[in-house]
């Protein structure tokens, strides 16, 4: 089914941009599989809001747009990290895939159907992927897939500038499988998430992130937000590697 939500009432323009005055996009990450993505023109979308208790306890977020969810664990659940009452994209409905084809502003907003395991969700459920569209880039996240991409899946995709990809292993996809989705989907920016790091509670059971990174182009980024735009992408595939709020 579509999922169609009232689109906020636009911004004042905001033009942020990057060296060489391009107009730029921003990714923060708040921990987990947990980021505020801001458009140039200044649009919040916050994804899969983590709650406290995870090691990442973070004040809640003004001004946010909309509030996209991957699936419905609690670990990704949080709305009320957002103050007020956006509005929500719920990648699953009823337990099943919600098609949702929205548009927030000058953000589109879009889903494509996948599983938290590696067993058509016989052990975990179903999970959404959600394509990002903004400033002429396609970021999109992987929420907690648990499998490699069928062709259906990549075709369905498509064309990915920054994939935000989980590592950990044990609840999603390890450093192996990820290795494998990132090489289909072609993304010129990987950052790595949903992996073990030193603020998460200690019990967590996934790993970190050192596995994932062997072989590849690493950039580290010594901060929790990467700022970017269509024209500072990296010509080759960078794993770039965010602080966790």
């Amino acid at each position: 089914m579509n999922t169609h939500v009232t689109a906020p009432t636009p911004k004042p323009a905001l033009r942020r941009a990057v060296a060489g005055g391009a107009p730029a996009t921003s990714l923060r990450w708040l921990g987990q599989s947990s980021f505020l993505l801001t458009s140039a023109s200044g649009t919040k979308v916050l994804m899969d809001p983590i709650p406290k208790g995870y090691g990442y306890d973070g004040p809640a977020l003004e001004g946010i747009d909309v509030i996209t969810i991957t699936h419905d664990h609690p670990d990704h659940v949080n709305v009320s990290l957002a103050a007020g009452n956006p509005p929500v994209l719920r990648g699953l409905s009823g337990g099943d895939w919600a098609k949702i084809e929205q548009k927030v502003n000058d953000v589109s907003i879009r889903t494509v159907g996948a599983f938290h395991d590696g067993t058509q969700g016989s052990q975990r459920g179903k999970d959404a992927i959600f394509i990002i569209e903004a400033d002429g880039l396609r970021i999109v996240h992987l929420g907690d897939l648990g499998h490699t991409l069928t062709p259906e899946q990549v075709s369905a995709v498509g064309p990915v500038d920054v994939l935000l990809i989980p590592v950990g292993g044990f609840y999603t996809i390890d450093a192996t499988q990820a290795t494998q989705v990132m090489g289909q989907l072609r993304a010129r920016v990987a950052i790595p998430i949903h992996f073990k790091t030193p603020k998460i509670r200690p019990d967590w059971p996934g790993v970190g992130v050192d596995d994932f990174l062997m072989g590849k182009k690493v950039e580290r980024a010594g901060a929790s937000t990467y700022t970017f735009s269509k024209h500072s992408l990296p010509q080759e595939t960078t794993v770039k590697v965010l602080d966790p709020e």
